[in-house]
C-alpha cells in the first residue's frame, strides 16, 4: 500500500521532518527557499496533501492547479487567511492549521516589545555598537515607566489572554476589546475590563496591542482615523498579523507625533520592509518570531501530523477550518 505524498513548502524543525518521513511519502523543502506561484501549482497537481506556511497564498485561481487526489492542505501555523478556503472546500479540499500553546510564547514577544519601545532598547543599543557612547547622563534615554500604565488588548482570545496574564505582572491596568465578551469569571481572573467599542478604548489607553485575528472585518482595522483617537504619548505593538494595521497611516502618525512609537513583529507587506518604519528611532521591528521557540514550532510539527493521519485514517483533521 503506497504512502500517502505529502509536499511540504518550507524547512520545518527536524524531529517535525524525521516524522513526516517516516509516516509519509514526504517530499521536503531542503534549503528552505520560498515556493514559486509555478512550484505552488506543481505541487497541488501531485500532492495527496501540501503542507503551506503563512508566506505561501493559495488563492482560487491557484487551487485549480490542484488534482484530483490533493484532498487536504494542513497548513503548518494557526492562521489561515492566506489560504481561500472557500475555494478549497467547493474543489472538496479540506484546509487544517496546526496551532500550539505559542499564545505564551507570543505573548512573551508581546511584553518584551512594551519594554523595548518604551524603554527606547533600539536607541541604546545602536549608540553602544556604533562606538559612540560617551557614558551615563542623566539625561540621556529617558523612556515611558511601565507600571501604571493602560494596556488596551484589541482580541481576548488565546494570545490575548496570555498577554493579560503576563501583563498583570508588570502592574499595568488592562482594558480589552473584543466582538464576544469574556465571561465575567475570566474578567475577574484577568483584572480586564471590557470597553463596548475599540474606539471607546483608543482614547483611554497608553499601550495598544494587536491580539486579533486577520479577517475581513479586522483588515486595515488601525487606521488613520481609529489612530488619531489615541493619545499623543500612546504606543502600538503587533504580535498578530500586519495587515491589521492601516501601514501608510501608521508611518504618518509617527512622523507627525500623534502616537510616540511602535513595535512591530508582523508587517503589512510581508517581506516588504517599510524603509520609513526602519528608520524611525521610535520604532522597534522584528522578523515574525512571536511563536519561534523550539518548543512552539515542535508542537506545530505535532499538530500538523496528527490532522494528515486522521484525513490518512479517514477522520476529519481535529483542527479543520470551516468556511464562514
Amino acid at each position: 500500500m503506497s504512502k500517502t505524498k505529502v509536499i511540504v513548502t518550507r524547512k520545518l524543525p527536524p524531529a517535525v521532518e524525521s516524522r513526516l518521513v517516516e509516516l509519509f511519502d514526504a517530499e521536503l523543502n531542503t534549503d528552505d527557499h520560498l515556493f514559486s506561484q509555478e512550484e505552488l501549482a506543481n505541487a497541488l497537481a501531485r500532492a495527496d496533501v501540501l503542507v503551506p506556511t503563512l508566506n505561501d497564498q493559495i488563492d482560487a485561481k491557484l487551487l485549480e492547479s490542484a488534482g484530483a487526489q490533493l484532498k487536504l492542505i494542513a497548513n503548518y501555523g494557526s492562521g489561515s487567511d492566506h489560504i481561500d478556503v472557500h475555494a478549497a472546500h467547493k474543489q472538496g479540499i479540506y484546509v487544517s492549521t496546526s496551532p500550539s500553546s505559542s499564545a505564551s510564547d507570543t505573548a512573551d514577544m508581546t511584553i518584551a516589545l512594551i519594554l523595548a519601545v518604551l524603554r527606547r532598547f533600539k536607541e541604546g543599543s545602536q549608540v553602544i555598537e556604533s562606538g559612540e557612547w560617551t557614558g551615563w547622563s542623566p539625561s540621556s534615554f529617558l523612556g515611558t515607566r511601565v507600571r501604571g500604565k493602560t494596556l488596551g488588548i484589541m482580541g481576548l482570545g488565546r494570545i490575548g489572554t496570555a498577554l493579560a496574564e503576563k501583563a498583570q505582572v508588570f502592574g499595568l491596568e488592562i482594558k480589552y476589546f473584543d466582538p464576544i465578551p469574556a465571561h465575567p469569571d475570566k474578567e475577574a481572573r484577568l483584572k480586564a475590563t471590557r470597553c463596548d467599542s475599540l474606539e471607546g478604548m483608543l482614547s483611554e489607553i497608553d499601550i495598544l496591542a494587536m491580539c486579533a485575528p486577520l479577517n475581513d472585518g479586522t483588515k486595515g482595522i488601525l487606521n488613520a482615523e481609529r489612530l488619531a483617537m489615541m493619545k499623543p504619548s500612546a504606543f502600538v505593538i503587533n504580535t498578530a498579523r500586519g495587515r491589521l494595521i492601516d501601514e501608510a497611516a501608521l508611518v504618518n502618525a509617527l512622523a507627525q507625533g500623534q502616537i510616540a512609537g511602535a513595535g512591530l513583529d508582523v508587517l503589512a507587506m510581508g517581506t516588504h520592509v517599510n524603509k520609513y518604519l526602519c528608520d524611525m528611532p521610535n520604532v522597534m521591528l522584528l522578523p515574525h518570531m512571536g511563536s519561534a521557540t523550539i518548543e512552539a514550532r515542535t508542537e506545530m510539527g505535532e499538530t500538523l501530523i496528527l490532522n494528515i493521519k486522521m484525513h490518512e485514517d479517514g477522520h476529519k483533521p481535529p483542527n479543520l477550518v470551516i468556511p464562514d
